[in-house]
């Protein structure tokens, strides 16, 4: 069963997902270059503080909580610290560029939590296998957003449908450590589909996937039911051939090198 990682700072929410079981909650403190990185594009920028970490620790009774600090910079270690004193089970890193910056900051963790690489940097992409040993390494997660950009890319699953994302998991299973990438919108809808988008969780061996915005975009939407009815269809394309598996990775593929035809290119 997918781990569904849910961002949010709301402790009431938290209660809800650590109910239904299967989720990793997740409280977002990266604010450094991501307006800068992310300008004229319609993504969430978080409004987390830090003792929203304390607040989520204190209900959650069944799920990690994962916390995703700033890049590394000189106040690193300070940040770090701080998370592990409110109760991050997980420390995430983003827009990492290779091995050098992601052993610095294992060594400032210094086996205090387990690491999640948030992998959003063509460099970093490039260079997955040189530090994929990284002590203190358990996930690769492949953050499509960022990592499209710095591709170049004009669609965000463009790099499903290339290879990327594939070599990613190779590698990361070649090391015993768990991977993920990409957020996931409700079944049916969004440029790629959920439906699609899980079927290709399942058919490269992800063990994680970040519930997106759209999956919560109206207030009035029954959690609970959208839930089970992602878990519903999680298990039918678990009963899938093989032969259908790979004709649907075909078919995902050609939709998302249609899309990407179909966008402006980025300038």
């Amino acid at each position: 069963m997918l781990e569904l990682i849910q961002i949010t700072n709301d402790p009431a929410f938290a209660q809800r997902c650590d109910a239904l079981g299967g989720f990793r909650l997740f409280v977002d403190l990266e604010r450094m270059g991501k307006a800068e990185r992310q300008a004229g594009r319609n993504t969430f920028i978080s409004a987390h503080q830090l003792q929203d970490v304390g607040r989520v620790r204190a209900v959650v009774r069944r799920c990690r909580l994962m916390v995703r600090v700033n890049p590394l910079h000189a106040g690193t270690r300070a940040e770090v610290d701080a998370v592990v004193e409110q109760g991050a089970d997980l420390l995430m890193l983003p827009m990492f560029t290779g091995g050098e910056q992601l052993r610095a900051f294992s060594d400032i963790v210094g086996g205090r939590a387990p690491i999640v690489a948030l992998m959003e940097t063509a460099a970093a992409l490039e260079s997955v296998a040189s530090w994929a040993g990284t002590p203190g390494l358990e996930e690769i997660f492949v953050g499509l957003n960022d990592l499209h950009l710095s591709l170049g890319c004009r669609f965000m699953f463009e790099p499903l449908a290339d290879g990327s994302v594939e070599r990613v998991a190779q590698v990361a299973q070649a090391h015993g450590l768990r991977f993920g990438f990409g957020g996931i919108a409700r079944l049916d809808e969004g440029l790629l589909p959920g439906r699609d988008v899980l079927a290709e969780h399942l058919r490269l061996g992800s063990g994680s996937v970040i519930l997106s915005r759209t999956f919560h975009r109206d207030s009035a939407m029954d959690f609970e039911r959208e839930v089970t009815a992602l878990r519903a269809t999680e298990r039918a394309l678990l009963e899938r051939t093989p032969q259908q598996v790979l004709a649907d990775a075909q078919r995902i593929a050609d939709s998302i090198r249609s899309t990407a035809a179909g966008l402006a290119a980025r300038p």
